[in-house]
C-alpha cells in the first residue's frame, strides 16, 4: 500500500513512451509557488509535443497536463492573492521569467523562458501540482472544473484570437475546422457578435455547425471555399484551428480588404501563398499563441457569462491512456477530460 505522501500520477519515463500510473511523492510548494489538488484535467492535442520530447529541456519521466481545473491546497512563501479552497484553472502558461521584454510587455506566454506545465514541471495528469502563483487563473461559480479545464489552453487560444483580431461586432468571421479548438471558436465568435461562417468537410458537419451557432456554413470539401466567402462580402478574419497548411491557404483569397487569416493550428508544410494575395487587398497571415493567466481569467468569465461550453467526454485519471489514443486518433468530441475524484 502506498503511503499517505504518496498520490496518483500518470507518467511517461521517455519519449515516445506510454502512460501508465505511479504513485508519486507529494511536495509543499516553494516560495511564490501554490499546490493545487486537481479535480479535472483536459487532454489537449499539445500533449503529444511533451510526450514525444519534442518540446525543449523537456526532462523524462514527465507527467503530462496542462488543462488543469482544481483548488489550491497549500500556498508558499511570499504569495498573494490566493487562499487554500480557492478554484483555479492553469493552462499552456506555467509561468515564465518575470523580467524579459515579453513579460513586461503582459506577453508572458511568448517568454523565452515560458514555463508549460508537463515539460517544465510535473502536470495535471495526477492528483495533485505545484505550480508558480502566476500561473494561476480564478475559475467562475457558474462553471465546474470539467467545463473549466479545457477554457485553460483549448478555450483561451481561440477567445484571446478573436478578440486581439481586427474584427468588430457586424464583421464576418470564419472558423475553420469543427474539432476540439474550432467547436469553441464558432461558440465565442457567434458570442462576439460577429457573423459567424463555419468551414469543415462535408455536408454532414452543417448541423452541428448551426447548432454551436453558425450563420453560415461552408462545406471545404467542395473546394470553392474563397468563392463562397467572398459571396458573403468576404471574411474580415478566418480563424485557422486545422492542422492542414492547404486548407489554411485556400481561405486567402476569400479574407475582404485588410483581412487576416490567423492560425492557431499547427502544421509543419508551408503555407501557400503569393505576396500579391498579400498586397492587392491589404491582407495579413499571422499565428496566435494562447495567452496568460489573466487572459484565461477572461476567458473563463467570457464563457460562463455567455453560455460558451466545451463540449466535453470524461474518463477517470487511471483511464488516461485510453484517452490520450482517442484524441490521437480524431474520436473525441469534442475534449477528452481526466476526473480525479477529488
Amino acid at each position: 500500500m502506498p503511503s499517505s505522501a504518496l498520490e496518483r500520477s500518470i507518467q511517461v519515463a521517455e519519449p515516445g513512451g506510454d502512460l501508465s500510473p505511479v504513485w508519486a511523492d507529494t511536495r509543499d510548494p516553494g516560495p511564490g509557488e501554490v499546490r493545487v489538488t486537481v479535480e479535472a484535467c483536459g487532454v489537449c492535442h499539445s500533449d503529444a509535443l511533451i510526450i514525444s520530447g519534442a518540446i525543449r529541456d523537456t526532462t523524462f519521466p514527465v507527467t503530462p497536463g496542462h488543462e488543469i481545473a482544481g483548488r489550491v491546497r497549500a500556498i508558499g512563501d511570499g504569495v498573494a492573492g490566493w487562499s487554500v479552497g480557492d478554484r483555479v484553472a492553469v493552462g499552456w502558461y506555467g509561468g515564465s521569467c518575470g523580467h524579459c521584454d515579453a513579460c513586461r510587455e503582459g506577453d508572458g506566454v511568448l517568454c523565452p523562458e515560458l514555463q508549460v506545465p508537463g515539460a517544465a514541471y510535473p502536470g495535471g495528469f495526477a492528483d495533485f501540482v505545484v505550480v508558480p502563483a502566476v500561473a494561476l487563473a480564478a475559475i467562475p461559480d457558474e462553471l465546474t472544473a470539467v467545463q473549466a479545464a479545457p477554457l485553460a489552453c483549448a478555450g483561451v487560444t481561440v477567445y484571446n484570437a478573436l478578440r486581439r483580431s481586427s474584427a468588430r461586432p457586424g464583421d464576418t468571421v470564419a472558423i475553420l475546422g469543427l474539432g476540439g479548438l474550432g467547436h469553441l471558436g464558432v461558440q465565442f465568435a457567434a458570442k462576439m457578435g460577429f457573423e459567424t461562417v463555419a468551414i469543415a468537410r462535408g455536408p454532414d458537419k452543417e448541423p452541428l455547425a448551426r447548432e454551436l451557432g453558425a450563420s453560415h456554413y461552408i462545406d471545404g470539401a467542395a473546394g470553392q471555399v474563397a468563392g463562397e466567402l467572398l459571396e458573403l462580402g468576404g471574411a474580415k478574419v478566418v480563424l485557422a484551428t486545422v492542422t492542414s497548411s492547404a486548407a489554411m491557404s485556400a481561405t486567402i483569397d476569400g479574407l475582404g480588404r485588410r483581412g487576416e487569416l490567423i492560425t492557431v493550428g499547427i502544421d509543419t508544410e508551408p503555407l501557400n501563398v503569393a505576396p500579391l494575395q498579400l498586397v492587392s487587398g491589404a491582407r495579413r497571415v499571422y499565428g496566435h499563441a494562447s495567452g496568460i493567466a489573466v487572459d484565461t481569467q477572461d476567458t473563463m468569465r467570457f464563457a460562463a457569462r455567455s453560455g460558451v461550453r466545451a463540449w466535453t467526454e470524461e474518463v477517470p485519471l487511471e483511464e488516461a491512456a485510453g484517452a490520450y489514443q482517442r484524441m490521437l486518433a480524431g474520436q473525441a468530441r469534442f475534449r477528452m477530460v481526466l476526473t480525479t475524484g477529488n
